[in-house]
């Protein structure tokens, strides 16, 4: 009985099917259909070249809101398509036409459109996938009209815990909703750091400011939408949040002195990315980075060292590069006693200035060319030294301490100078001249 029942309402609706499809009207609105997305075609083009012609960005070039410009630009034809239709329905409502074929491909230009967004915004293959399998059926089942009973079947499954409800449809929409908000922080996080760290008009210090403020404010944001998300009163907070606040300050003293530590920083403008600097405890490297709890030093053999900013606070810091990028450092040698001391000097400095990474020249000031001076009298020989100055740090791809040490051998052995060594003079005394007499007993 229920088989022929289903049967008859199949039959009855593929009678409804063909007959719509076989009217006059539904070839109108095909038409119609057809002439809206070649217009939306046409349309979409123009826009899109206009604004790529105002952008003057390349592809080999853009800057973060040019990539933004172009994302956009590329989703414009379901866009136009989809309010082109807009107008059409509602004329053929004005009139009295049938725009049920419309008002379906309406719902398909939607889909279609959000797809768009899915596959040009999101770069994350579970986010898109997701996006697919979860956004869609939702945007269709809005489009359509039958979200609304889904949604009260999904209600009508709950499970009462005390005078907690807890339903089907609030756990997936927290699901749902979390994952989105956490998508949609952590690209505009991504995004707006880009955006901020391109202002060529603002120094490096306070591009990192923003930076960090931005990233604070949003996760703010992101938290207070998901506790309202989950159903949670923000006003309630207010009754224990002095209880828990004093318990978490206890517990998170650390992270929150990290935090306001890397804010303070960067307010006082006493470290900044780029800087060498070298710590009290020993490690040493440049600032890549600065995190909400800690930066990121990086050392010349490759490693990254994760430093909490406290520490740049209350410990002894050498920042190399703070005012100035210029270094001077210094090369020990030795010469025997019988060298011309006067006439080494002088080809010494001109061996040492003709290093590239060497400052030198006669436009340079006096005190900061190289210079070789005597240090003091060995008991081998004279100890010399050489003093330099430099553009950035003697290690790593700038190690020039090296060279020198090269450059100076390779001169002093050119012009007959051998570097001295300790000598031993070693007296062996025999057994007469001693005093001593070796006899048997």
């Amino acid at each position: 009985m229920n088989f022929e029942y289903l049967q008859t309402a199949v039959d009855d609706a593929l009678k409804k099917v063909i007959t719509l499809a076989s009217s006059t009207s539904s070839y109108v609105q095909l038409a119609v259909i057809f002439a809206v997305y070649l217009l939306a075609f046409w349309l979409a083009a123009k826009i899109r070249k206009s604004v790529m012609a105002t952008a003057k960005v390349d592809t080999g070039s853009l800057h973060a809101s040019g990539k933004i410009t172009q994302k956009i630009a590329s989703i414009l034809h379901p866009l136009v398509a989809i309010l082109i239709l807009k107008i059409a329905i509602e004329v053929g409502k004005t009139t009295g036409h049938p725009v049920w074929l419309m008002t379906s491909a309406l719902v398909l230009a939607g889909v279609f459109f959000l797809f768009s967004i899915i596959r040009v915004f999101v770069t994350n293959a579970f986010a898109a996938s997701a996006a697919k399998w979860i956004g869609l059926p939702i945007l269709f089942l809005h489009l359509v009209g039958y979200l609304p009973t889904v949604t009260s079947a999904l209600k009508d499954i709950s499970l009462n815990v005390g005078n907690i409800s807890i339903s089907a449809y609030g756990v997936l929409r927290v699901l749902i909703f979390g994952a989105l908000l956490f998508w949609l922080g952590r690209e505009s996080n991504n995004w707006g750091k880009e955006v901020i760290r391109k202002q060529k008009s603002l120094d490096v210090r306070t591009r990192e400011v923003f930076t960090k403020l931005y990233e604070v404010g949003l996760f703010c944001v992101i938290a207070l939408l998901l506790l309202n998300l989950m159903g949670i009163n923000l006003t309630t907070l207010a009754v224990f949040g002095g209880a828990v606040g004093v318990g978490l300050g206890l517990g998170l003293q650390s992270i929150a002195s990290n935090f306001i530590s890397g804010i303070i920083i960067l307010l006082d403008r006493s470290l900044t990315v780029g800087d060498f600097v070298e710590l009290d405890d020993g490690p040493k490297g440049w600032v890549r980075e600065f995190r909400m709890r800690y930066a990121v030093l990086e050392t010349y053999d490759g490693k990254d060292i994760l430093v909490p900013n406290e520490k740049f606070i209350s410990s002894n810091l050498t920042n190399w590069t703070h005012k100035d990028t210029k270094q001077r450092y210094r090369v020990d040698f030795s010469v025997p006693y019988a060298t011309d001391i006067r006439a080494m000097v002088e080809f010494i400095k001109v061996a040492v200035a003709e290093h590239p990474q060497v400052i030198s020249g006669p436009e340079i000031p006096f005190e900061e060319r190289p210079d070789c001076e005597i240090d003091s009298f060995g008991d081998s020989g004279v100890n010399m030294f050489v003093e330099f100055w430099m553009e950035g740090i003697d290690d790593g791809k700038n190690r020039v301490g090296g060279d020198l040490m090269l450059i100076i051998f390779e001169t002093l052995r050119a012009n007959g100078i051998e570097i001295p060594f300790p000598q031993r003079e070693v007296k062996i005394l025999n057994d007469n001249e001693s005093g001593f007499k070796v006899g048997n007993s």
